[in-house]
């Protein structure tokens, strides 16, 4: 490991490695069954999302606004499971550590695309209970399928920009000390951090990220919730009142599991010295298990979904 953290002089004057050596489980114990639960979730993810898709697809009750959010969140769940579970198992599992300079950095791209895509999506989902809830005589039309794609489109651009930016970045460091990565992808903040030139630039852009993705999402919930819960106090009626609650609670379940782990982690990493591997592994799990359970919170909270599977399945038999 000594040889791999000095493979270049410090006195050269920019270095652009032909790999990197991806260090993050390395050495957990007992962690391959750790892998082998990260290889239930993904099965589970793919299944889930599957299906959840293909629900919203048959259905045509379900060709709505809010389900088209749910369907793009679907899609999201599967590629972030994709890009990032595939990935574990086969550095740890198949002892290829090593990832060449160009893979790594798409790596980064496409794990870093769909989590911040998942976030964004949640506040989609917010967004449209909050117009449903506050504005519910004007839902239909300001809240379109028209409305909802061009939403979820401005996000995609907006976010692809963001995360290209990051990308490109990177490619301005010089990387003359270290090419061990210690997370368990090629993540972007410890890749920034080992360069051995100036990263100003990539500190301030990886703070915008944190921020654009992580906070200001999950306040633009709470803000709505906060709106959505005052104009629920104004209902007289108990039983609209939990009616109007009742089509949140798979969205507030979904923005706790979303959210949560990633608050603790973060706000213990800076109150306190966390080990690498509960790092690690408290990142991982917050990175891989939403994108399970986002479709089973989904099926089981949502009176319409499930009224589409008993469709479904009255159907077929």
């Amino acid at each position: 490991m000594s040889s791999l953290n000095s493979t270049v002089s410090p006195n050269a004057a920019f270095v652009r490695p032909q790999f990197f050596y991806i260090n993050g489980f390395s050495n957990i114990p007992h962690v391959k069954y750790y892998y082998i639960f990260l290889c239930c979730v993904y099965a589970v993810s793919v299944f889930a999302n599957f299906f959840i898709i293909l629900i919203i697809y048959t259905d045509k009750s379900l060709h709505m606004p809010k389900y088209v959010a749910v369907l793009n969140l679907a899609v999201v769940d599967i590629c972030e499971s994709t890009a990032l579970i595939p990935r574990i198992i086969d550095t740890f599992v198949f002892d290829s550590q090593f990832i060449t300079y160009e893979a790594c950095l798409a790596s980064m791209f496409f794990v870093h695309l769909f989590t911040s895509m998942q976030s964004l999506t949640l506040v989609v989902l917010a967004y449209d209970r909050f117009v449903a809830i506050c504005f519910p005589l004007r839902y239909h039309i300001i809240m379109t399928n028209s409305s909802m794609f061009v939403i979820i489109a401005c996000i995609w651009v907006f976010t692809v920009t963001l995360i290209i930016t990051l990308v490109l970045l990177i490619t301005r460091l010089s990387y003359c000390r270290s090419i061990v990565i210690e997370s368990y992808f090629c993540d972007y903040g410890p890749l920034y951090r080992m360069a051995c030139n100036d990263n100003y630039s990539q500190h301030i852009h990886a703070i915008i990220c944190i921020a654009v993705f992580s906070f200001v999402p999950f306040s633009l919930i709470v803000l709505s919730y906060v709106c959505i819960l005052s104009a629920l106090l104004k209902i007289a009626s108990g039983e609209e009142r939990l009616k109007a609650m009742k089509t949140c609670t798979s969205h507030f379940i979904l923005v706790i599991i979303g959210y949560l782990p990633f608050f603790i982690t973060y706000i213990a990493a800076l109150i306190s010295v966390i080990h690498p591997n509960t790092r690690i592994i408290c990142s991982s799990l917050s990175s891989t298990i939403p994108a399970m359970l986002n479709p089973i919170i989904y099926t089981l909270k949502t009176e319409e979904i499930i009224g589409a599977i008993r469709k479904l399945y009255k159907r077929n038999k």
